[in-house]
């Protein structure tokens, strides 16, 4: 068996005295691991940095097998925002929900665009956090998690939506709230794409994907706990807003 794709690096661990496991994510056959021969040494080591473009061959004698990569560096993301400590935090946290949420070898082309997309972003400090936002509810509309916030989900009006019930993340207008409304999520302009944006708001939506990742996703994937990478992130989003 044998396959050739681009992917981003999810994660590498040590395997042996010289060699790597790495996870991949790729258009064509998802979040896929295989080990690199070598893959601890001086050489291909420094390549092997999470959020690193790479250029893979996949060799296994079965489908089924772990299999070994081949792989040729196309672009590094750690090395142009080493500096730049959210933004680090940034490409840790989508590489860590990506190997999270993915299930194994199973495609998504659409999502992996996206997270391309998004991990290209993050050296332009002004745009990626309101893009990794956007790119978490991405996330969750392809597990199947996607929330409707098109419409009241009680008057059906498209009108001073306000709120997301935490229930079926769906949208609610002020007025059909009522006095629920201290149960239900605050719905921020930003969800909406509507607004200017500010740090502070798109902490609001942070707290809004976090609550169905949190609730939704985890709970479907075996109640494992969402990874420190993300909760490291919002809080220095957090602190960056004041």
């Amino acid at each position: 068996m044998e396959w050739r794709d681009q992917g981003a690096l999810l994660s590498v661990r040590r395997y042996g005295e010289s060699s790597a496991i790495i996870e991949v994510f790729t258009a064509e056959h998802g979040r896929h691991a295989g080990v690199v021969r070598g893959g601890a040494g001086r050489k291909i080591a420094p390549v092997l940095q999470p959020g690193a473009q790479l250029d893979l061959t996949w060799r296994a004698r079965l489908e089924t097998h772990l299999g070994s990569f081949t792989v040729e560096p196309v672009r590094s993301r750690a090395a142009a925002v080493m500096g730049d400590r959210l933004a680090l935090s940034g490409l840790n946290a989508v590489t860590a929900l990506l190997g999270f949420a993915l299930p194994e070898r199973e495609a998504h082309p659409a999502l992996y665009a996206r997270s391309v997309t998004m991990l290209d972003l993050l050296s332009h400090a002004d745009a990626w956090p309101l893009a990794y936002l956007r790119w978490e509810m991405a996330l969750l509309e392809e597990m199947g998690f996607g929330l409707d916030l098109t419409r009241c989900a009680v008057t059906g009006s498209r009108d001073d939506l306000a709120y997301v019930s935490p229930k079926t993340g769906r949208a609610v207008s002020a007025e059909a709230a009522g006095e629920w409304a201290d149960r239900l999520l605050p719905l921020p302009f930003c969800l909406l794409g509507q607004g200017p944006v500010s740090a502070a708001e798109v902490g609001e939506g942070l707290r809004v994907t976090g609550h169905f990742l949190a609730h939704w996703l985890a709970p479907s994937l075996g109640n494992r706990p969402l990874p420190e990478a993300r909760a490291r992130l919002i809080d220095l989003l957090e602190r960056a807003a004041g």
